[in-house]
């Protein structure tokens, strides 16, 4: 099952690179616009095909978005049919319809999900109070300390802990975290069985719970141990009926602003991570590199977090792809040079200035930054298979 919602979240994220782009070429159409080019990721091209509208439909290889190809794209092409020779209204839709339908498919997720079952991952969620209803409460776990009892019965990261008990009697249901520690606390010492889900199916195992002598002990020292050893986790599913719309709203307002505090994180971490390496400074550059490294997820990050969402079900699949969507839609709208911010500024300023850019310079200012994304994705992909692989 989650080998299949793993495949259904990729198909999902391929299509919001579909929804994104179609925006632009549908716009870009009825605008009197020729596309060229409709091109899913980024070139060298794996396939490609000419249709009888006359505009070429490509699969490329690098997946880091995609585009449209639009007839004279640069503002001084004055060709009929030219993104050049359109009007600044016709060339800032054309440009911000990309995150239009980003946001769009977005709020659209999130209604649905508020509808069936969302998932409450971040802190003071937004929710209508009186129409929230809870669906299912679950505890995995989240960290296993080596050496630990956890570790010698077996138990791993992303397993369901559903129940504990003494041989012999009743289970202890353990569907809030938050009760973990007492319930450990009281079989201090003992031997317990512990029921738990993997991957759809159901388990048992026996660990014997650290003292209470020797979990006191360790508070004194540099590694505070628990009865069990492990991090637990709280996953709660909240559903409402006639608010659904306005818990969507409200939660993409909480994403659009935790998103700009990540990237402010991110950039002061990116100033430190430049200054350090400036000045030599080696607890600079690291505390930098972190900083700005764990605000950011590229390819392969997002691939690790789909497939650990894969594992607990498709109200967190289809939650990840809504925030990727809105993530989109606000990284696309950003005046970053070759994403459609970029260049929906670099016309807006140039027309504001009545001094348009001349070919050659908004080709070099796209280059050097479709440049610095690349490296970017590539210094954040390094980062990400030393950090999940």
């Amino acid at each position: 099952m989650s080998v299949l919602l793993l495949i259904v979240g990729v198909v999902l994220f391929i299509g919001l690179v579909v929804v994104h782009e179609f925006g632009h070429f549908i716009v870009a159409r009825r605008g009197g616009v020729e596309v060229e080019e409709f091109g899913i990721f980024f070139p060298p091209r794996l396939f490609k095909r000419k249709t009888k509208a006359g505009w070429t439909f490509s699969i490329n290889a690098l997946p880091l978005g995609g585009f449209v190809k639009l007839k004279g794209e640069h503002d001084t092409d004055i060709e009929p049919g030219s993104y050049g020779a359109a009007n600044v209204w016709t060339k800032t839709k054309i440009m911000a319809a990309g995150v239009v339908m980003n946001l769009i498919a977005g709020l659209v997720l999130l209604t649905v999900l508020a509808f069936v079952g969302i998932p409450k991952l971040i802190p003071n969620q937004f929710t209508v109070k009186s129409d929230t209803q809870l669906v299912s409460r679950r505890t995995l776990v989240s960290y296993v300390l080596p050496g630990s009892p956890a570790a010698h019965a077996g138990l791993q990261p992303e397993d369901e802990i559903t129940d504990i008990s003494l041989p012999g009697y009743s289970p202890v249901s353990v569907m809030n975290a938050d009760k973990l520690p007492g319930i450990t606390k009281s079989f201090a010492g003992k031997t317990v069985n512990i029921y738990y889900a993997r991957g759809g199916q159901d388990h048992e195992t026996r660990a014997t719970l650290l003292s209470t002598k020797t979990v006191a002990a360790s508070k004194k020292t540099n590694n505070p141990k628990g009865y069990l050893g492990i991090i637990p986790t709280q996953l709660t599913l909240q559903r409402s009926t006639w608010s659904a719309p306005i818990v969507a709203v409200g939660l993409s307002a909480q994403v659009t602003a935790l998103t700009f505090q990540g990237l402010g994180h991110a950039v002061a971490g990116l100033g430190s991570l430049i200054a350090g390496a400036v000045s030599g400074n080696t607890a600079a550059r690291q505390h930098g590199q972190t900083e700005a490294s764990s605000q950011v997820a590229g390819p392969v990050g997002i691939f690790v977090i789909m497939k650990n969402g894969s594992l607990l079900g498709y109200q967190f699949m289809l939650f990840i792809i809504a925030i990727i969507s809105l993530t989109l839609a606000i990284m696309n709208i950003l005046p970053i040079p070759a994403l459609d911010g970029g260049r929906l500024w670099i016309t807006l300023i140039s027309r504001g200035l009545r001094r348009p850019l001349s070919a050659a310079r908004e080709e070099a200012i796209n280059a050097a930054g479709f440049v610095l994304l690349i490296a970017l994705v590539i210094m954040i992909t390094i980062v990400d298979v030393h950090r999940f692989l």
